[in-house]
């Protein structure tokens, strides 16, 4: 939770966040059915990289919402504006890992 903030910054898009997820969910399931019926591989490899897509989607998704909320509230109030960048960049870093 941001400080001074009622929830999270990702709070009003909770309900997509958690639609999407539950697609994403499925596609996995999809995928298990799919190894276990001995499907063609390139098939599967295709199902992969549409849920790496989606997760990343997620992922941006969350923090699109954290910086325009908690980095943007924490450098326009001036407090911990640098820390919360800090954080920023660490989570960036992480994110963009092959």
């Amino acid at each position: 939770m941001c400080p001074d903030h009622q929830g999270h910054s990702y709070t009003p898009k909770k309900d997509d966040l958690l639609r999407r997820l539950k697609r994403i969910e499925g596609q996995v399931r999809g995928i298990q059915k799919m190894i276990e019926e001995d499907r063609y591989c390139v098939d599967i490899l295709v199902q992969i990289a549409a849920i790496k897509s989606a997760v990343n989607q997620v992922g941006l998704s969350i923090l699109e919402s954290h910086t325009r909320g908690c980095v943007a509230d924490a450098i326009s109030n001036h407090v911990n504006g640098d820390e919360k960048i800090d954080e920023l960049m660490e989570v960036i870093r992480q994110f963009t890992k092959s």
